[in-house]
C-alpha cells in the first residue's frame, strides 16, 4: 500500500497524569472498584489468558523455484495471475497504471494509465472484469479484462489497499485489522471479518491472495505474509519472505515486499515487491500438508 513516506496510521496522542490525579483515583477506587482493578479475572487478565492459551501460528518456509525479470519502475500494489499472464496495479500519483505482463520476460504487453489524481492500489479479477482500488480517493475502477476499457466505478469509505476473491465474494483490505467483503456484481459491502493472531488484532493487512482456500495477506512494511482462515479470521501461519532480499539485483532503491499471485492450474505462487527488479516463483512448505508449488 502507499508511498514510502506514508505513515502506518495516525499518530497516537499520549499524556501523563499527575501524581495527585493518580493518588485521587486510587483513593476513590479503594472500595469495590479497586477490587475490580486487581481481581484476577478482570478484563486485562482475561485478555492475557486468551492470548497465552491461543496456539501460536505455524511458521511456514519457502524455496525459490524460478526468478523472472520485473519492471524496477513498477510500484506494485496489486498482482494476480490469469490465463498465462500477470495483471498488475501500480501506484503513486502520476505513475499509477493497470498492466498485463509477460511472466518470463517481464515485458508489459498492455497498459492503461490511471489519472494522476489517483493512487492506484489492489487489483482483482471477476469473470470478464478487472477491479482496481485507489488509496484515498474513495473510488474504485472496473475495466474490461481483454481491452482495459473502463466499464464503471464504485465508491467505498476509508482507504483502499488490497483485493482478492473466493468463489462467491471479493475480499478487500483497508490497512486495518478488518477485512471487508464485497458483492462481486454491485461491489457494495456485504460484511466484515476481524483478523486476529492469538486473540490480538493484526493490523496493516495489505496485498491479498486466496491460495488453496486460505487467504494470504502481506503485512505492510514487513516481509511477512500471514495465512488467514477466511471463515474465522484467525492467523494460522506466517511466512517470512525476507531472504528474498539477498537475491535482488537492484541498481536503484527498492521499496517494501508487496505482490502475491497464485496460478491455481499450474500450482505456482509468485511474489515480488515495490520497485523490485525480480519476480519470484516460490514453493511454500508447511509441516503437515502439500502446499503451493508442490510437495513439501
Amino acid at each position: 500500500m502507499t508511498s514510502p513516506s506514508h505513515s502506518a496510521g495516525a499518530a497516537r496522542r499520549t499524556g501523563r497524569r499527575s501524581l495527585a490525579t493518580v493518588v485521587s483515583l486510587v483513593l476513590i477506587a479503594a472500595g469495590g472498584g479497586a477490587w475490580f482493578l486487581a481481581r484476577p479475572d478482570g478484563p486485562s487478565s482475561r485478555a492475557a489468558s486468551t492470548t497465552a492459551s491461543a496456539p501460536a501460528p505455524a511458521r511456514w518456509s519457502f524455496t525459490v523455484v524460478n526468478t523472472y525479470p520485473h519492471d524496477p519502475e513498477a510500484f506494485t500494489q496489486g498482482l494476480l495471475y490469469r490465463d498465462g499472464f500477470l495483471y498488475e496495479s501500480t501506484g503513486l500519483n502520476g505513475r499509477s497504471s493497470l498492466r498485463k505482463v509477460e511472466i518470463e520476460t517481464g515485458r508489459v504487453v498492455q497498459r492503461r494509465a490511471v489519472d494522476a489524481e489517483h493512487f492506484a492500489e489492489g487489483l482483482v479479477d471477476w469473470g470478464s472484469r478487472l477491479i482496481q482500488l485507489t488509496w484515498q480517493s474513495n473510488v474504485g475502477f472496473v475495466y474490461a479484462l481483454d481491452s482495459f476499457e473502463p466499464q464503471g466505478t464504485f465508491s467505498y469509505t476509508g482507504e483502499g489497499w488490497g483485493l482478492a476473491r473466493d468463489a462467491r465474494r471479493i475480499i478487500m483490505s483497508d490497512g486495518t485489522s478488518t477485512l471487508r467483503f464485497l458483492d462481486p456484481q454491485t461491489l457494495g459491502e456485504t460484511g466484515r471479518l476481524a483478523v486476529t493472531e492469538r486473540g490480538l488484532p493484526v493490523g496493516n493487512l495489505n496485498e491479498l491472495e486466496m491460495v488453496r482456500g486460505d487467504l494470504f495477506a502481506n503485512i505492510w512494511q514487513s516481509d511477512d505474509v500471514v495465512v488467514i482462515a477466511p471463515d474465522t479470521g484467525h492467523v494460522i501461519a506466517r511466512i517470512d519472505f525476507s531472504p528474498l532480499r539477498a537475491q535482488l539485483h537492484a541498481t536503484q532503491p527498492i521499496d517494501v515486499f508487496n505482490g502475491i499471485a497464485w496460478d491455481e492450474t499450474g500450482d505456482r505462487l509468485f511474489v515480488t515487491g515495490k520497485l523490485w527488479p525480480q519476480l519470484f516463483e516460490v514453493r511454500v512448505r508447511r509441516p503437515d500438508a502439500v502446499t503451493p508449488g508442490g510437495a513439501p
